[in-house]
């Protein structure tokens, strides 16, 4: 009897991931600090962080490729913390695909259902399923070395999903291509995933993939998760200075907490007073040193204080150094006594003269604060 594999239909989706008091030494340095994680059934989660930060190396504990100091496992509620690799039901596209040469596209999609014994016409059956999810069939023919870049990748996907893993894992699977490729790829790759609705985690060291693909993220540092959630949360209340600039531009001012409740403080910047955000992370008190952090694109400009455009409040007085048209923006590069700052203007606004005073305010309500490091 030829074996099948059971499909996995809507409002059914597996592969719910827990990491436990995960931890993980590699010659007496501790790469991983103890890492709780979870990802959810059907989601695209995305380990996003610096070199060395502990991405990869969670990423393999999950996968079963090395052993780790402490904790566990589990997927969809069954510890799988002892089981090896080809036990625990997954997929895995990496960097550089690891396509067989000498198999043609569609031979590589079938490989892994081979292993598993799958025959005839359940094995064309779902090879033919994935040419069509991957967008591959007119090149089922063809060897790896007469596909793109983007072609491969795509291969390497049909083979992962294939078996119907429960978790399709991804370690940086676009690093080697341009940017506008990424880009386009990056799109497939979600739309794959939806469609197959197969949990996936991403790894990677690029902001702009984990906006795109993401559901969910987790912002990694020196071996810890610094924070976890959808990626315009993270970027608009990060909870550390280090998230804060990880994720993007972001402009930093000394403040000092004036009065405070669970979710807006007052606080005290130079010769104003503004409200702003408490930080994700805890909560600061009255007479609390801080920094208050603003993207450059809710930042802008006025000759005085009272100018300050409708729902923004004046921060400092500053002088530009710099001004460019990018395009869609006018970039600003403004400094005073306590730092240098920056500012995104809309193009159809006047480009700020080099050397010229003025006032930077910020969205009422878009400042967030930071505890001092």
């Amino acid at each position: 009897m030829t074996p099948t594999l059971a499909p996995q239909t809507p409002g059914n989706k597996r592969g719910e991931v827990v990491v436990e008091q995960v931890s993980c030494d590699f010659g007496g340095n501790r790469v991983l600090q103890e890492t709780d994680l979870e990802v959810r059934a059907g989601e695209f989660f995305t380990l996003l962080g610096p070199s060395g930060s502990g991405k990869t190396t969670l990423l393999r504990i999950i996968a079963g490729l090395i052993d780790f100091t402490s904790g566990s496992v589990s997927i969809d509620g069954d510890d799988v913390t002892g089981l090896p690799t080809q036990q625990r039901d997954l997929g895995f596209v990496f960097q550089n695909y690891a396509l067989f040469p000498h198999l043609t596209v569609a031979q590589n999609i079938a490989f892994g259902l081979k292993i598993r014994k799958v025959r005839g016409a359940a094995l064309e059956k779902r090879v033919s399923e994935m040419l069509e999810l991957t967008e591959l069939g007119t090149l089922r023919d063809r060897l790896p070395a007469q596909l793109s870049g983007g072609q491969q990748q795509r291969v390497a996907l049909g083979r992962a999903l294939a078996q119907r893993p429960r978790v399709l894992l991804l370690d940086e699977p676009l690093g080697a291509l341009d940017r506008r490729l990424r880009q386009d790829l990056g799109a497939e790759i979600r739309r794959i995933q939806q469609e197959s609705e197969t949990t996936a985690i991403y790894v990677t060291h690029d902001q702009e993939e984990a906006y795109i693909l993401s559901d969910r993220m987790g912002v990694m540092e020196a071996g810890y998760i610094r924070q976890v959630g959808a990626p315009r949360e993270i970027y608009s209340a990060p909870g550390s200075a280090f998230v804060a600039n990880f994720l993007g531009e972001t402009n930093s001012f000394a403040a000092n907490v004036l009065d405070a409740d669970s979710r807006i403080a007052t606080v005290q910047i130079g010769d104003f007073t503004i409200p702003a955000q408490q930080p994700a992370s805890s909560q600061l008190r009255t007479g609390t040193a801080c920094t208050l952090s603003a993207r450059p694109e809710h930042i802008r400009l006025s000759d005085t204080p009272a100018e300050a455009p409708t729902g923004f409040d004046p921060i400092a007085r500053v002088f530009v150094t710099d001004a460019r048209f990018f395009g869609q923006t006018i970039r600003v590069r403004l400094a005073d006594d306590s730092g240098s700052y920056l500012v995104d203007l809309d193009s159809s606004e006047a480009i700020p003269s080099v050397g010229s005073s003025t006032v930077m305010s910020v969205r009422r309500g878009s400042g967030v604060l930071l505890p001092v490091s």
